[in-house]
């Protein structure tokens, strides 16, 4: 195996076998699959009723420390993992988020793994893949449509035009959507009001998407999502403006899981695709409990670091759906660690041992925060040439001292080869431990108390600073009935504070709360925080610019 190619080298080389082969491993017939070409496909609606009664397999979490510059590799570690069980006979499956375009031509790239570690067809599934984003951008914009047209056409249920909170949406980062006027031009053109784009990630149509049992329970969050607040102050619902239908009919086969797979064939559920700094940043239930009855392991992941990841797929996604993890693991460097050290980037290949030591402290809280949850936790060290022996036995050293497991990762350069320590590692945790797994707080808390639990107990912040606006927000949410929400916070995922420059493991810091509001479908209150925004910006060298196709319709420049 050579590790000079690129990943999209790699991927362009891989030997796939048909998805219908892949599907066949785990029992399923070509008549359970909707087949989109050679190498990608639907599982049926019928199959996943076939197989709902089924005994669930255990639950694996991927999560990690804080992003940086120099890389972490959770999904490569995710991926790689399930190609190692593959190598020691387990019947294992990888339930991964669709990627964003935005990030794709941004500055973060896609989202398929790296290295001898990825799920193919990579240049499909960071591009359109199935269609998913596109079916879920135009059911957020034709309920956008409905809604002003609504207004136009007489306002029957009385909007307050400047108490609209449906937000239109695009899959792209694109900065001066962020704040626009609609209606201009004659009166025909519709009623003039300020108006806002998210990216399509940040849809509540996709936090419903990706928490929704079925069609009757997505039907069901889709009428109850609060598009805006009439003259009294109540809010105004999806269903009260008869968009429920059409919005489902245009998400019915958004609703299917996509099976596709990694480089050496381990079958992979692809589905759903929210933020974790600024959404619920897990893949869709449906999916995660499609593959906990397809195999006897399932290996998931949770965006960006544990702080935002991993604390919304334990408070949001297992609640809800009522999931049980039986075992995290949790992904470091020692490029990454000596980064939250205070070194640069530059100079992260060089030994650095005193600010491995001081980057190491963003391990241990994100350790102490998974047990929180009672979940039984592996470190995964991913592994870089540059590392020294002395750095990774600091690392392990400190797993040690915290009588945490531990496993070094080389499945970048050697795929599920490089994985086997950690495989097994995972094993041998779920053999002598049981998961007593349970959430941080109670749902029925007051929302300042539970955004404070988060704030104090996750992200080591010593107080929470509310914002009048939020405040007032707070009271309204709780006035009309929300109150009893978990919530998901959207905060920047470099740092364990609100602010991108505390690295390591800040302390004393307030956390400041600008925004809340309700995503009344996906049952959750958002709350915003510091300077995190729903529509990111390109840039100065956007990754598109290194993007291109030749003649023979071979892609470049993907990563």
């Amino acid at each position: 195996m050579s590790k000079f190619k690129s990943d999209i080298e790699i991927a362009q080389s891989a030997q796939m076998q048909p998805i219908k082969a892949v599907a066949a491993v785990l029992g399923i017939q070509e008549d359970d699959l909707e087949l989109y070409g050679k190498y990608k496909a639907k599982l049926t609606d019928g199959y996943l009723a076939s197989i709902a009664d089924k005994k669930p397999g255990k639950l694996i979490l991927v999560t990690a420390i804080n992003p940086t510059p120099a890389g972490e590799g959770k999904t490569t570690t995710t991926v790689g993992l399930g190609q190692a069980f593959g190598r020691l006979g387990k019947k294992a499956i990888v339930a991964l988020r669709e990627p964003s375009l935005g990030p794709c031509f941004g500055m973060k790239g896609g989202a398929a793994g790296g290295g001898w570690a990825q799920v193919v067809p990579m240049e499909d599934l960071n591009l359109h893949f199935t269609g998913d984003f596109h079916a879920i951008t135009a059911a957020n914009n034709l309920l956008a449509a409905l809604l002003d047209n609504h207004i136009q056409q007489g306002n029957e249920l009385r909007i307050d035009t400047r108490q609209v909170v449906w937000k239109r949406c695009l899959d792209m980062n694109d900065r001066v959507l962020r704040n626009t006027v609609v209606g201009l031009g004659n009166k025909a053109d519709g009623t003039v009001r300020e108006d806002h784009f998210v990216i399509t990630v940040a849809s509540e149509i996709m936090a419903v998407l990706c928490l929704a049992e079925d069609m009757t329970d997505l039907k069901r969050q889709l009428g109850r999502m609060v598009v805006a607040y009439d003259h009294d102050g109540e809010p105004v619902t999806a269903g009260s403006l008869q968009a429920v239908g059409a919005m489902a009919a245009l998400l019915k086969d958004a609703m299917k899981p996509n099976l596709i797979q990694t480089l050496e064939n381990t079958p992979a559920l692809v589905h759903g695709g929210p933020f974790a700094n600024i959404a619920h940043g897990c893949n869709s239930v449906r999916a995660t409990k499609a593959a906990l009855r397809m195999a006897d392991y399932c290996i998931t992941e949770a965006g960006f670091g544990a702080d935002l990841g991993a604390e919304k797929f334990f408070d949001i996604k297992c609640r809800i759906a009522g999931l049980k993890p039986d075992v995290a693991v949790l992904v470091a460097t020692v490029r990454a660690l000596k980064y939250n050290g205070g070194v640069a980037k530059a100079d992260l290949g060089e030994e650095n041992k005193e600010a491995l030591k001081r980057g190491m402290a963003n391990l241990t809280k994100h350790i102490e925060n998974i047990r929180q949850y009672g979940v039984p936790l592996i470190v995964a060290l991913n592994n870089f040439v540059t590392d020294t022996e002395e750095e990774v036995a600091m690392v392990e050293a400190l797993c040690q001292e915290m009588n945490c497991g531990f496993s070094q990762s080389k499945v970048w350069e050697q795929g599920g080869e490089g994985g086997i320590a950690l495989a097994e590692a995972v094993l041998a945790t779920l053999e002598k431990e049981a998961s007593d797994f349970h959430c941080l707080y109670d749902a029925a808390s007051p929302i300042k108390d539970k955004i404070t639990r988060i704030a104090t107990g996750i992200y080591g912040a010593a107080s929470v600073d509310f914002a009048d606006t939020a405040l007032k927000q707070l009271e309204r949410l709780e006035r009309l009935g929300f109150g009893g929400l978990p919530v998901c916070m959207a905060k920047t995922q470099y740092s364990l504070s609100d602010d991108p420059q505390l690295l390591g493991r800040p302390e004393g810091f307030q956390l400041h709360v600008r925004e809340l509001y309700v995503s009344a479908g996906a049952g959750f209150i958002v709350v915003l925080t510091g300077a995190v925004m729903t529509m990111p910006g390109l840039p100065k060298k956007p990754a598109a610019y290194a993007i291109d196709v030749d003649e023979n319709g071979m892609i470049t420049g993907l990563f």
